[in-house]
């Protein structure tokens, strides 16, 4: 039996299939890639790939959480 038609070559990618752009950072809430950075992904070299995901970890704090609603107004 030949396995290689199940070995594919898929481009890396931090995508977590949670895909919303954040009104004032401009960046996936998922991901924390760009709008740019999301579209030019699959034509993005394998080194320049792996340079942005080494970035997006330092992204995640610019998207602070906001409470709203009831518990938002409870907390202050």
């Amino acid at each position: 039996m030949n396995d290689d038609v199940w070995k594919r070559a898929e481009i890396e990618s931090p995508c977590v299939k949670l895909c919303s752009v954040h009104p004032v950072e401009r960046i996936c809430v998922g991901c924390y890639r760009s709008i740019d950075e999301i579209s030019q992904w699959s034509r993005l070299t394998p080194d320049a790939r792996r340079a942005i995901m080494a970035e997006l970890p330092s992204r995640a704090p610019r998207l602070h959480k906001r409470r709203g609603g009831r518990m938002g107004r409870q907390e202050g």
